[in-house]
């Protein structure tokens, strides 16, 4: 289950720059409106202290971290959702992400143009989620009117289901609120689905500040985009994009120096990436042994059988048990034996909900 986030803005927001440097890919960054044109894509390993900890147990031929990956989309502009600027090309890009991240320049620069000629984060947070309201209620409204007569008259159960739920989520937007904030049945979940909706993903906004920032309190325009997310109970996390393209390429000790003595605990890379897990409610299961140690992530609420099938449909079909331990009685105990030997080694059927951190070794037959 790979993570995808796509990382969107207005121009010169400082979106290339900070995809440059979680990704070490050096793509164009210039000061000027669409420098990315067709979205830049890179994926960097999940930071997880526990599989290099079970890299030195098992001392595998391979170790395979689980994966995120970023898309840079070409900057937005105020009229997108009726073709302005790269308009629904862009707009196609961000439908196919699971959590969107926007970047909002919370610093000024007289040297940095902005599109709007002056900085108010606001203003700019407000003209992309229009944008992304007007693309839904597009599709929403063309739906609509194309299904609506058919679901009234032939009162098929899914249907019904689905024009009630776009219905509740067009008066949503034409209130200015996004469909993330409303409440769904899962029938309705199910039925919205297919359409891949912008304003039904999560968000995270990504303050960006400048160096001079760094060490202080939050400045004016980080605290009014706060205000801002606490209204539709986002996530807000500060960064400074040039410090993250001078972190990229340190080698990790003297990284961790520089963070420390800055006074940050991790890198933006390292928020953004758990602030997502959190927000989608994700979690990480471990297979282990000679050939490999590896990490796989899941969805929070997925039985045994399930999570067998992210490694191969044949496990999920021919699915017998789990045999499963903790990767902290792991640490506690010291190897695979000592945990059995202490009784915490455990037989897992189908309906086991996994847990962050087991470590799994599935039976199957096909």
């Amino acid at each position: 289950m790979s993570l995808k986030a796509g990382i969107i803005g207005l121009p010169n927001v400082g979106k290339s720059t900070l995809f440059n440097a979680i990704t070490k890919q050096k793509i164009l960054a210039e000061n000027y409106p669409f420098a990315t044109i067709e979205p830049n894509v890179g994926v960097v390993t999940v930071p997880d202290e526990r599989v290099e900890k079970l890299n030195e147990m098992y001392e595998p031929h391979k170790k395979i971290p689980t994966t995120f990956e970023f898309t840079d989309i070409a900057g937005l502009v105020k009229g997108a959702s009726q073709g302005e600027g790269l308009g629904n090309k862009f707009l196609s890009h961000i439908r196919e992400v699971d959590a969107i991240v926007e970047v909002v320049r919370c610093f000024d620069d007289g040297k940095i143009i902005h599109v709007d000629g002056s900085i108010d984060p606001i203003r700019d947070v407000e003209t992309i989620n229009l944008e992304l309201a007007l693309a839904d209620l597009e599709i929403i409204n063309n739906r609509i009117e194309r299904m609506g007569k058919k679901a009234k008259t032939t009162k098929d159960k899914n249907d019904l289901i689905e024009l009630g739920a776009l219905e509740k989520s067009k008066k949503a937007l034409e209130e200015s609120k996004p469909l993330r904030l409303l409440d769904f049945t899962k029938e309705e979940l199910f039925a919205l689905k297919s359409f891949s909706f912008l304003t039904l993903k999560p968000v995270i906004y990504l303050a960006n500040i400048s160096e001079d920032d760094l060490d202080k309190e939050d400045n004016e325009f980080v605290k009014s985009l706060k205000e801002y997310a606490n209204k539709e109970n986002s996530k807000v996390i500060t960064i400074c994009a040039k410090l993250e393209e001078d972190l990229a390429d340190m080698p990790e000790d003297e990284k961790k120096e520089m963070l420390e003595g800055l006074g940050l605990s991790s890198s933006g890379l390292d928020q953004v990436i758990k602030t997502t897990y959190d927000i989608l409610g994700l979690a990480t299961y471990f297979t282990v042994g000679k050939d490999e140690v590896r990490a796989w992530t899941f969805k929070k609420g997925m039985n045994a059988k399930e999570c067998a099938g992210i490694i191969h449909t044949d496990f999920e079909k021919g699915f017998i048990r789990a045999e499963v331990i903790s990767y902290e009685d792991l640490i506690e105990c010291g190897s695979e034996l000592k945990v059995k030997e202490a009784g915490k080694a455990r037989l897992e059927g189908k309906d086991y909900l996994m847990q962050d951190g087991d470590i799994c070794h599935f039976r199957f037959n096909v």
